[in-house]
């Protein structure tokens, strides 16, 4: 079917008034009907994500109701047990396509466990693992606009679904038509039993076990910490309180952004990657005792953080920052204590700060790259645990400012490294310090290792294919120059080979295949080019290193400007 023809069929079907309304209002309108009828949404490894609405590539009931039922039909064919759990947070539909979902598992006749509120992301993978479920489901798009929603699929393990299990479930949903009524109702479902609610002692068991990863716990109380926290409208607001309330941490609350709102109206991009995620927190700052100002994103699975900076305003750390300043903050804390086993590894992706590999190898720890997706991290746990050693795992990140200690979940985690962040702004703080002191020091001992990530979005019907050709010309057009640096080699995580481009040489790339270029610029930094799975854009990675600030920062300047043209 062409975009016209995906249309027709969609207005011919037996449709609610309102879905039909919002149909027949863009029926002169060429571009919006491209636009939502051009394909349909694409399901990858993460799941779905996209804008709500009718039509065939919009996220509403109908693709979401095909997602789940792919997703059903796959565990069906499975020995995985026929069990799944659902969880949602705060955007709007979020709660509706969750039970979607739920009557679409119940269908197939898998028990269904679902949140009866608003939960973390993080805690739909606990649940997932304590519950003994065959999958789960997240209905969420993480930090994107309110105009967005997303359907993010777990498998058993409690990691977003790898490549193989969800080339099935975007086979199956393939073969099943739009528009299946729903053999009973979720109400009816509910009634039988088939769908539960997950009760209050999963919540408390999460608490207990994110309670448990605490380093120096009791450091917290001693302190007199203050915190001012705002969870960007979304699901943090309970859990955060919960367990930093009941570590002794003082916690003030951005409260317009207090209650779960699908508009964002005070946090337009609730992205805690951008500073102004923090716009409003700054401003109860100025009045309220602060130490550190924390922000979860709407299913906080992110969390980033801005601190003081003495002069009466703050300083925001990257997410590169705050994944090394915790890295180095445990790995001091447990070699003081002893306890860092023989053997530990620590993760990080390809895309985050290799400064995090120097710290790793300064306390006799290995540092893990990976590709980046947290189901990558979870991969190198479940590796651990498959050989009964997941006491190995110490710790976690990803530039995006996700952050994971302990392997009850595996995902990132924005509570325990809240926690985490507390402990930290505790611990400094009774020494008369802040993290803005220890950052420096980390930098001054490491080198300075500067950040950027730029993200190219694309328009149209045809984006996807608009990234794929500028993937396409990087590998064809490799600079000798980028900055002024010269490229030294070419890593090309797609064909999984690296390229010495001073004598030739070749090797190969131990990870997964993924459409990822880096071109790197021997020990001055380098850059990296990765389409998204679920969006249409580009993201750019930049990394430059230099033995002061200034002269990073002049080449991080030089590198992206070159790149940017």
């Amino acid at each position: 079917m062409d975009h016209m023809e995906r249309y027709a069929f969609w207005c011919a079907a037996d449709l609610p008034e309102d879905v039909k309304m919002e149909l027949a209002s863009i029926k002169e309108d060429p571009e919006e009907l491209k636009g939502r009828f051009g394909s349909d949404l694409q399901f990858g490894t993460a799941g779905m994500r996209g804008i709500m609405g009718a039509g065939s590539n919009r996220l509403n009931r109908y693709t979401v109701r095909r997602a789940a039922q792919g997703m059903a039909a796959w565990l069906s064919s499975t020995d995985l047990p026929q069990e799944a759990a659902i969880g949602y947070d705060s955007r709007h539909n979020s709660q509706l396509f969750a039970e979607v979902c739920a009557v679409a598992f119940a269908e197939a006749g898998i028990h269904t466990w679902l949140y009866d509120r608003l939960a973390p992301t993080p805690m739909l993978s606990f649940a997932v693992r304590q519950l003994g479920c065959g999958c789960g489901i997240v209905i969420s798009a993480s930090h994107n606009a309110g105009a967005y929603n997303g359907v993010k699929c777990y498998g058993p393990d409690g990691c977003q679904m790898t490549d193989g299990p969800a080339a099935i479930v975007t086979e199956k949903i393939s073969t099943i038509p739009f528009f299946v009524p729903e053999k009973k109702s979720f109400q009816a479902y509910l009634e039988e039993g088939k769908i539960t609610y997950i009760g209050q002692d999963i919540w408390e068991k999460y608490y207990d076990t994110v309670i448990a990863e605490a380093v120096a716990p009791e450091m917290l109380k001693a302190a007199g910490l203050d915190i001012v926290y705002t969870p960007l409208c979304g699901t943090g607001m309970e859990p955060v309180h919960a367990v930093l309330g009941r570590l002794g941490v003082n916690i003030t609350t951005v409260e317009c952004q207090a209650k779960p709102d699908g508009d964002f109206k005070t946090c337009e991009y609730p992205n805690p990657e951008t500073d102004a995620a923090l716009n409003e927190s700054y401003k109860v700052a100025q009045a309220a005792p602060c130490d550190v100002i924390l922000g979860t994103d709407p299913d906080a699975d992110r969390v980033a953080i801005a601190v003081p900076d003495g002069k009466g305003g703050f300083v925001k750390l990257s997410g590169n920052e705050l994944g090394f300043m915790l890295l180095d903050y445990v790995l001091k804390a447990r070699t003081a204590k002893g306890d860092i086993p023989e053997g530990a590894i620590t993760v990080r992706s390809i895309v985050s700060s290799p400064l995090a590999d120097r710290i790793a190898a300064h306390y006799g720890v290995t540092m893990k790259a990976v590709l980046t997706g947290f189901k990558y991290i979870g991969g190198e746990i479940l590796k651990l645990e498959e050989k009964g050693e997941p006491d190995k795992f110490i710790f976690g990140f990803e530039e995006s400012c996700g952050y994971l200690k302990g392997t009850y979940a595996r995902d990132k985690d924005a509570i325990v490294a809240s926690m985490l962040v507390c402990e930290l702004a505790a611990s400094l703080k009774k020494q008369g310090k802040n993290i803005l002191d220890v950052l420096e020091d980390v930098y001054k001992n490491y080198g300075y290792y500067l950040a950027h990530v730029e993200s190219i979005e694309l328009t149209g019907a045809d984006a996807m294919e608009k990234a794929a050709k500028m993937m396409a010309d990087l590998r064809a057009e490799v600079p000798a120059t980028i900055g002024g640096a010269a490229v030294t080699g070419v890593r090309d995580y797609k064909t999984g080979i690296a390229k010495d481009l001073a004598d030739g040489t070749q090797t190969v790339i131990d990870l997964p295949r993924s459409n990822v270029l880096e071109f790197l610029l021997g020990d001055k930094g380098s850059v990296i080019a990765r389409p998204s799975g679920t969006e249409p854009k580009v993201k750019f990675y930049y990394t430059a290193v230099g033995e002061t600030k200034e002269a990073a920062k002049e080449l991080l300047d030089a590198v992206v400007a070159q790149m940017s043209k």
